[in-house]
C-alpha cells in the first residue's frame, strides 16, 4: 500500500503551484496527448516512433492515464472529506512527525504478534474489515462511475463502522483509497475522470480498527476489457498465489520474489521493483519488507509475523515507473497496463494463513 518504496521514501505534501516549465517529454509513441483524459489509442504498438528505448510490443487497446494540464504539483489543493472526531486517528495523524512507518514511531520490536493474545483477534477484524470493504468497492466499478465517487462511498462503508480509513492524510495523502487506472502502477488519486470501458482498475484499501491496519487490493476489470487486459489482470492474481503458496514457518522471504517473478517470466510481464509488500499491524508500514522480484534479501519467516504481499505485474519488458506531478501517483514509463492484488499474509505455528481472504 502507501509509499512502500523500496527506499521508503516519505512523500511530504508539497505546496500547490502551476508548472512553470516543462516536465520531461512523455513516450511519444505511446500516446497523441499529455492530457490525462484523452489518449485513446493502442499502446506502444510501434506506429510513428522515433524513440530506440520504446518497445514495439503490444500492449492492448485502452486509454492512457497522464498529468491533467495545467500540471499542479502536490495534493494540497485537494480536499480531504472529514472523519468523525469519536474515531480514533492512526498515530501519525495525532503526531506530526510520524508517518506510520516503525522507524518514525518508536516502534523497536520486530513486529510479531503475540499469537493467542487478546492483538490478534484485532488484527483480525481489522484485515476482515478491509476484505468487506474491497467487497463493497468492487459493486461500485461500472462504466461511467468516477474514481471520486468510488472513493466517497468507500470512506462512508468505513467510517460507519467506526474504523478510520488509512490512507487519508498519511504524509498528506487526500483520499480514502488508492485508485489506479491502467498505466498507473500504484497510488493513482481519485478524481472526477469517469471509468471507461475497457478500464482496469486497481482498488488498494487499508483500514484503521480497534489498533490496528488492514490492507487489501485487487484489480477489477471495467465493461468490456480486451483479452491482453484479462490476462495481465489473471496473470497477477496467480502471481499473488504463487507468492502466497511459498510462504510458511521457517521459509526465507526471498522465496516469494522468486516464486512470482518466475510465473511473471513464464507469462510474459516484468515485476516492479520499484514498490514492495510489508509488515503490517500495529503499524501501517514497517519490516519484514516483502520484494517481489528475485532477491537474495536475508530473513526467514517466524511465528507472529503479518505482512502483505502485493505485486504489481506490468505488460512488456519495461517494469519502470514515474512520479506525476502530485508526487503519488506512479505511471509505467512506456504506458504498459500494470495490474496488481494483494493479500495479507500471518505466520502461525502451522504454516501461513491469508487473513484477508474470504
Amino acid at each position: 500500500m502507501l509509499a512502500s518504496l523500496r527506499a521508503l521514501r516519505a512523500i511530504s505534501p508539497k505546496p500547490c503551484r502551476l508548472a512553470t516549465s516543462p516536465l520531461p517529454p512523455f513516450p511519444r509513441a505511446s500516446c497523441t496527448s499529455t492530457r490525462r483524459y484523452h489518449a485513446h489509442e493502442t499502446v506502444a504498438s510501434g506506429e510513428d516512433d522515433d524513440s530506440s528505448d520504446l518497445s514495439p510490443e503490444f500492449f492492448g487497446t485502452y486509454s492512457v492515464i497522464l498529468p491533467p494540464e495545467p500540471f499542479v504539483f502536490g495534493v494540497s489543493h485537494i480536499a480531504q472529506r472529514p472523519v468523525p472526531t469519536h474515531i480514533p486517528r492512526p498515530s501519525y495523524m495525532t503526531s506530526p512527525t510520524r508517518d506510520g512507518q516503525s522507524t518514525l514511531n518508536g516502534a523497536s520490536d520486530d513486529g510479531r504478534i503475540r499469537l493467542g493474545s487478546s492483538r490478534e483477534p484485532r488484527l483480525r477484524q481489522a484485515a476482515r474489515l478491509a476484505r468487506e470493504v474491497l467487497e463493497y468497492a468492487g459493486t461500485l466499478v461500472k462504466v461511467g462511475s468516477t474514481t471520486d465517487a468510488l472513493d466517497a462511498a468507500i470512506h462512508e462503508y468505513i467510517v460507519t463502522r467506526s474504523a478510520y480509513p488509512s490512507p487519508l492524510g498519511y504524509s498528506g495523502f487526500p483520499k480514502a483509497c488508492c485508485t489506479s487506472v491502467n498505466n498507473v502502477v500504484v497510488h493513482g488519486i481519485p478524481d472526477d475522470r469517469p471509468l471507461e470501458d475497457g478500464d482496469i482498475v486497481n482498488i488498494d484499501i487499508t483500514v484503521y480498527l480497534n489498533g490496528y491496519h488492514g490492507d487489501t487490493s485487487r484489480t477489477f476489470l471495467v465493461g468490456n476489457v480486451d483479452e491482453a487486459g484479462r490476462d495481465l489482470v489473471n496473470a497477477t492474481n496467480d502471481a499473488l498465489e504463487a507468492g502466497i503458496a511459498v510462504c510458511g514457518l521457517g521459509q526465507p522471504f526471498k522465496f516469494i520474489g522468486k516464486a512470482i517473478h518466475d510465473l511473471a517470466d513464464q507469462r510474459g510481464y516484468s515485476v516492479s521493483s520499484q514498490f514492495t509488500g510489508h509488515g503490517i499491524g500495529e503499524v501501517f508500514h514497517r519490516s519484514p519488507w516483502i520484494l517481489h522480484h528475485r532477491n537474495e534479501e536475508p530473513g526467514i519467516m517466524l511465528p507472529g509475523h503479518c505482512f502483505t504481499i502485493e505485486p504489481c505485474l506490468i505488460q512488456g519488458s519495461n517494469p519502470r515507473s514515474w512520479i506525476f506531478p502530485d508526487g503519488w501517483t506512479a505511471s509505467t514509463e512506456n504506458c504498459a497496463r500494470s495490474a496488481q492484488k494483494e493479500h495479507m499474509v500471518l505466520i502461525t505455528d502451522h504454516g501461513a494463513e491469508v487473513i484477508t481472504r474470504d
